[in-house]
């Protein structure tokens, strides 16, 4: 059989409960067990609770809400992203490699990406508009349903359109 209860634990059980002390870290602070610190809570009149619904609540909506920011600006900066891609696909670009016997470095400058790289740059782009779709879907409004359809509609044709084999690169090697 344990120590009995006595008026200090009832006192350290009234301050720290007043102090928002859960049951737990009140029984590790008094050396007891919680069910011990449950019976001196229920002994008062009124009874000490330790119902924290309230302040979970309000600690899961704050969570709630800087999630879903995140999720906002995240899908922000895939928009970015989409557009940056998109923008590659007509910029000159320089392509390098090491070549020849000696393994000398070689580069060739053209008006715009290859086509397989076109294509890989477009599948880019559609995976980022439809991941920021995902994040923040679009919302409210006349025609929002339409736009969301037609947006997931373009994100999925440019995505199926940059795994499809492309007919002339066989032929040319690359």
């Amino acid at each position: 059989m344990g120590r009995p209860i006595d008026d200090d634990d009832r006192r350290r059980v009234r301050e720290l409960h007043a102090a928002g002390k859960s049951r737990n870290d009140i029984a590790r602070a008094i050396k007891r067990s919680p069910s011990t610190v449950s019976k001196i809570a229920a002994a008062f009149e009124p009874p000490l609770t330790f119902d924290r619904a309230a302040e979970v609540a309000a600690a899961t909506a704050v969570r709630t809400a800087d999630l879903a920011d995140r999720r906002a600006a995240l899908a922000l900066a895939l928009h970015n992203d989409a557009e940056r891609l998109r923008a590659q696909l007509w910029q000159p670009t320089v392509y390098g490699e090491f070549a020849g016997k000696d393994g000398k470095w070689q580069q060739v400058h053209l008006d715009q990406p290859r086509f397989a790289d076109q294509r890989q740059i477009i599948g880019a782009t559609a995976t980022a508009i439809q991941q920021s779709l995902r994040l923040a879907p679009v919302e409210g409004g006349e025609g929002s349903e339409q736009v969301r359809s037609m947006l997931g509609a373009l994100g999925d044709a440019l995505t199926q359109a940059a795994g499809d084999p492309d007919p002339g690169e066989a032929a040319d090697g690359g």
